[in-house]
């Protein structure tokens, strides 16, 4: 059963039913039904990704994390953490009053910096351990590059490999770009040697990620995520 009931969602964000509807049949092929998890949304805030907000782009993603979410967690909101060089801003999102919400937040941002991953995983953690949630997180990690300090974001994955957390990376932007070799290489850390679990995924989503159908989407947001708590819970990590 889902967090957040259908008539709800009907009545707080009509234009997310659709999304709301397909998340749950992805949730259900993988055995994900009645599953609580809070969601995240970390949104790469570079001087590059200036495009994908102008268009549209992140407040899509941003919709979709939201479709997803209200199945997994009952509070219909998902905290965001927006980055570049350092942390942007750490807000968030709801059902209601979402759309346009991007947009409301970028505006209050200043300059578009660097990429620097481990700032905005550091910021997640904090959030999940300061809200005392007793259940699993998965994280939506958005990026349209490779981090400006690589080995401190391999260092913070190890560590959060810990916690009840799951970091699903996303690429925005060319895949063939060598970009994304870091990210295809946190994909594939040693387990145990490097990490006591496979605490991540990644996938790329296109130069024009809206041109994904939400049903792969969530397809492929969700892609590992089942295999981690499993595992996860065979380690004590998630209760």
């Amino acid at each position: 059963m889902a967090a957040i009931s259908l008539s709800k969602v009907e009545e707080t964000a009509p234009a997310l039913v659709s999304l709301y509807k397909t998340a749950g049949v992805s949730l259900t092929k993988r055995g994900l039904d009645g599953q609580r998890a809070a969601v995240y949304l970390v949104v790469d805030y570079s001087g590059s990704m200036r495009p994908y907000y102008k268009d549209g782009t992140v407040q899509a993603l941003a919709d979709r994390v939201l479709g997803l979410s209200a199945h997994l967690d009952d509070d219909g909101t998902v905290p965001v953490v927006f980055f570049s060089t350092d942390v942007d801003a750490v807000t968030d999102i709801a059902l209601a009053g979402h759309q346009g919400r991007i947009e409301g937040i970028v505006a209050g941002l200043g300059h578009m910096g660097k990429t620097s991953y481990h700032l905005a995983m550091d910021a997640v953690i904090d959030h999940y351990l300061d809200s005392g949630s007793r259940n699993p997180a998965l994280v939506v990690f958005q990026t349209d590059g490779g981090p400006i300090n690589r080995l401190a974001a391999e260092r913070y994955l190890c560590k959060a490999a810990r916690l009840p957390l799951f970091w699903q990376f996303i690429g925005f932007g060319d895949p063939d770009s060598k970009q994304f070799d870091f990210l295809r290489k946190l994909d594939e850390l040693a387990v145990p040697g490097k990490r006591v679990v496979d605490n991540a995924g990644f996938f790329h989503a296109g130069e024009d990620p809206r041109a994904v159908s939400d049903g792969e989407l969530y397809d492929r947001l969700l892609g590992e995520f089942p295999a981690w708590l499993a595992a996860a819970r065979g380690l004590g990590i998630v209760g």
